[in-house]
């Protein structure tokens, strides 16, 4: 139980279905607006696994620390940063390695390196890509004509493949900026939605009429640091895993009062009027136990929480089924250092155009360093993704093999590991394919008939960190109006 300055003598009830950082950011975002307002709470959250931070999870064996999920966030995304602030990890948040700052792109089978000048993945100089080999001249006078390119249409849903390819040529796209953004999200970037993948290049565009126009201008305006604020590069981590961020945060929410219940999945929802006059959700847990409460966040995947609301909403529930996830691994060697001469940078990408197994590897001690003893390197490489998923069938000795096999074909690498560590992702990574926007304005519509029942998670607004506890914030501030507002009186829809 949680009672912050009561003003009103019961407890308003609110339950969060899900222990990611969704919903995580959910309860800790709706604790600080109730303990401003004066609201008593009662926050219950459920997690259905064995442990709290969804795809947040880092390992640490002996000296050497791994992340079986996210290893980073985007800095310049401040949600992530001021939750940071806000536990009192402020001190541990780390940047990417300034002195190691190359990194590589595969092509043709052989290691480019990655031109510098890319701004937030756009790009911006021309003299890197003709260093780096990978462009003809027909290819870097079309990626220069960017800028002369006219916008597109302002209301079509446009794929994230064709508006690159549109506005920086064909062999910009294929050989660079495919593996890095599509890669984001594990995903086809012929399928994709731009406008909700990367909205912000979609404003550019019809703000500035060219990106790169777009982004220098930004650059020039918004660029300067706060002052006192630490200059963060575009990647940052945790000192000791992104699993920190988890712990510090369910300590606190333990230590607000939050009941949180590992292990209890939620079979049913149901709603129902209550006496006095306030809409009320059952939850019915996988024991058959219930719970009720007059406010739930669902911040599960969607597919999970399309079968929690199907029977509620038809609409809703078939929505959902339409938001679709890639299944990914990340496998994570160690590697005698003096074994490793010539390795260098923060690892490499793949275009989908090489068809090799491997998504990007990174030389993670490179990149983070401490991650490994000094005498180590710790090397992670991704496999799957939409169109990919085939390898993720083979047991973890074959897929280690088979990922070896290409690391040895691609780097030399063909020492023996000195540890070994294999994470399965299965549909874990949401896919925002075109037509993302409008599911979600129906979606939005059909659940405005339920006051107080709110979704959030990285399946809509954002598959990030920050985004994901941007959206958490939102998610809180919709229940905190239901809960001060007293809608949802009157009897249910059915």
């Amino acid at each position: 139980m949680l009672f912050l300055h009561p003003v009103v003598t019961r407890p308003r009830s609110v339950v969060i279905v899900g222990g990611g950082i969704s919903g995580l950011a959910t309860a800790f975002a709706l604790l600080e607006r109730a303990s401003t307002a004066g609201l008593s709470l009662r926050c219950t959250i459920l997690e259905a696994g064995f442990s709290w931070g969804g795809k947040i999870v880092t390992h640490r064996i002996g000296d050497i620390v791994t992340e079986a999920g996210p290893d980073s966030f985007l800095s310049h995304k401040p949600a992530a940063l001021d939750l940071c602030i806000k536990l009192g990890l402020a001190d541990q948040v780390i940047n990417t390695n300034e002195t190691v700052k190359k990194a590589c792109v595969l092509y043709k089978g052989r290691m480019h390196d990655l031109p510098e000048g890319l701004l937030t993945f756009v790009p911006r100089q021309l003299k890197p890509f003709l260093r780096s080999g990978l462009l003809t001249w027909t290819g870097l006078a079309r990626m220069g004509l960017e800028i002369a390119v006219p916008p597109g249409p302002s209301t079509e849903d446009e794929s994230l493949a064709d508006f690159l390819r549109r506005r920086f040529g064909t062999q910009a796209y294929e050989r660079v900026l495919e593996p890095l953004m599509a890669g984001i999200y594990a995903g086809d970037a012929e399928q994709m939605s731009l406008r909700a993948t990367f909205p912000r290049f979609y404003e550019l565009e019809q703000q500035h009429a060219s990106v790169v126009r777009g982004m220098m201008e930004a650059k020039k305006t918004g660029s300067t640091a706060s002052s006192g604020q630490p200059r963060r590069t575009m990647f940052v981590s945790l000192k000791n895993g992104l699993g920190d961020l988890v712990t510090a945060l369910t300590q606190r929410l333990t230590e607000q009062g939050v009941e949180l219940k590992l292990r209890t999945g939620v079979e049913a929802l149901r709603v129902r009027s209550h006496e006095l006059g306030r809409w009320m959700y059952d939850l019915i847990l996988h024991d058959g136990s219930a719970l009720s409460a007059e406010s739930v966040a669902l911040a599960t995947p969607a597919y999970v929480s399309a079968d929690l609301l199907r029977p509620l909403s038809p609409i809703a529930g078939g929505v959902l089924d339409l938001i679709s996830y890639a299944s990914t691994a990340t496998i994570a060697m160690t590697f005698p250092r003096a074994m490793m001469s010539g390795i260098e940078g923060f690892g490499f990408i793949v275009p989908r155009a090489e068809q090799r197994d491997l998504i990007a590897a990174t030389w993670t001690s490179l990149k983070w360093p401490h991650r490994a003893p000094a005498d180590q390197l710790l090397v992670r490489r991704y496999v799957g993704g939409v169109g990919r998923e085939e390898i993720l069938q083979l047991d973890d000795a074959a897929l280690t093999a088979k990922v070896r096999a290409e690391l040895a074909a691609l780097c030399g690498i063909s020492v023996e590991p000195t540890y070994t560590e294999v994470n399965r992702w299965w549909k874990a990574m949401p896919q925002y394919t075109l037509g993302h926007l409008d599911r979600l304005a129906q979606l939005d519509a059909a659940m405005s008939r339920y006051p107080g029942l709110v979704l959030t998670g990285a399946g809509y607004r954002g598959v990030g960190i920050p985004d994901c506890i941007r959206d958490g914030a939102s998610a809180a501030e919709r229940i905190f109006q239901h809960l001060v507002g007293g809608t949802g009186s009157g009897r249910p829809p059915s």
